[in-house]
């Protein structure tokens, strides 16, 4: 079973930037490809950002595209999303996910784990 636990949101003004962190339990890497998705309140969950198992492959939205970087660290079962220039349309619960596939997903449906999220509200 894996879990999924992500932490770093807050509230922070627009320009700035913030770092999200989902501790990940089991054997993931190398195997799992993870995600970020986020729903603003009223929204239906939208993708943001997802790399392949090994992390060598990476894909965004085109809304976020040149401002938010994912990442993982193997050594301590960590994914990361790096947000910068942050915009009050970031704003929403940040959930970090994985799949029991090594290739990207965009779609929420393609990922078999969620966490519980992170608010990340952006004031302007």
């Amino acid at each position: 079973q894996v879990q999924l636990v992500e932490s770093g949101g807050g509230v922070v003004q627009a320009g700035t930037s913030l770092r999200l962190s989902c501790e990940t339990s089991g054997r993931t890497f190398g195997t799992y490809a993870k995600g970020w998705f986020r729903q603003a309140t009223g929204k239906e969950r939208e993708f943001v950002a997802s790399m392949t198992g090994s992390g060598e492959t990476t894909t965004y939205a085109d809304s976020v595209k040149g401002r938010f970087t994912i990442s993982g660290d193997s050594s301590n079962n960590m994914v990361y999303l790096e947000m910068s220039s942050l915009k009050p349309d970031d704003t929403g619960v940040y959930y970090c996910a994985a799949r029991r596939i090594y290739f990207i997903g965009t779609n929420a449906d393609q990922y078999d784990y969620w966490g519980q999220g992170t608010q990340v509200t952006v004031s302007s």
